[in-house]
């Protein structure tokens, strides 16, 4: 049975999964992701891995999908970043 929580844990990983698209839309469109740090991608990438690691272990599936999301949106940037010229 679905509970309360289970809503706002999706809304918020609705919330988490979009904070990337702003930016992997601009950088599409510019080609530009010279000031992006790979330094913060690798670490956003790394730690979206170990939520996810975590999420399937404990079956959460709220964590899986907005960590799923973060991957792949963030793993675009870092295609973005070794594609385009800065």
């Amino acid at each position: 049975m679905i509970q309360w929580y289970d809503y706002v844990g999706y809304f918020g990983s609705f919330l988490t999964s979009i904070t990337f698209i702003p930016q992997v839309y601009k950088a599409w469109k510019t080609k530009s992701v010279g000031d992006l740090s790979m330094w913060m991608m690798s670490i956003v990438v790394l730690s979206t891995i170990v939520w996810l690691v975590y999420a399937f272990a404990i079956g959460s599936g709220p964590v899986i999908v907005a960590n799923s999301i973060v991957l792949v949106l963030s793993l675009l940037l870092v295609y973005f970043k070794f594609s385009f010229k800065s």
